[in-house]
């Protein structure tokens, strides 16, 4: 019997132990997917700035993260919502977005989501992160063909690299 109890206790306390480190593991993961959120959401002033990178030179947000257009979009307005808007957040503003080095101001714009949100454009295609270029410079998903068309990095003239 007390075998027994033995056994159960430590049953019990594996499976307490499990289940500690799966819920690590989950808050782990909710913090990344809440960083990704928070670097894809509105921000007061989105700022576009043109770096070189193995494509020549590209767009970039402020923070240094790459920018992509998607080439189903058209007339300025977004064809991503759903689950393309998770894997492809768009670039949105607050407010007037700015331009740094390399960028042509005439260019840029905005855009009205179905949702309300302002999604920053350049040369009229909008802008858009992919969720997995999680580090500056990174360009993870160049030329690929996902949710029914191509996505591309842009080029400062407002074209996109392929």
């Amino acid at each position: 019997m007390k075998r027994l109890a033995k056994i159960r206790l430590i049953g019990v306390s594996a499976l307490l132990a499990a289940l500690t480190v799966a819920g690590v593991g989950a808050a782990a993961a909710s913090t990344a997917q809440a960083t990704i959120a928070h670097t894809a959401g509105a921000t007061k002033a989105a700022t576009l700035t043109a770096h070189s990178s193995r494509y020549g030179r590209i767009l970039f947000d402020g923070r240094g993260r790459v920018l992509y257009l998607f080439a189903r979009d058209r007339g300025g307005r977004s064809n991503c919502s759903g689950a393309c808007a998770k894997a492809w957040p768009p670039f949105l503003t607050k407010g007037a977005p700015t331009t740094l080095s390399g960028v042509n101001a005439k260019l840029l714009g905005t855009t009205r989501r179905s949702n309300g949100t302002l999604q920053v454009t350049y040369a009229k295609h909008p802008l858009y992160y992919f969720k997995e270029d999680t580090k500056p410079g990174q360009i993870k998903c160049q030329n690929v063909s996902n949710f029914g068309g191509l996505w591309l990095v842009v080029a400062p003239g407002g074209k996109p690299v392929r």
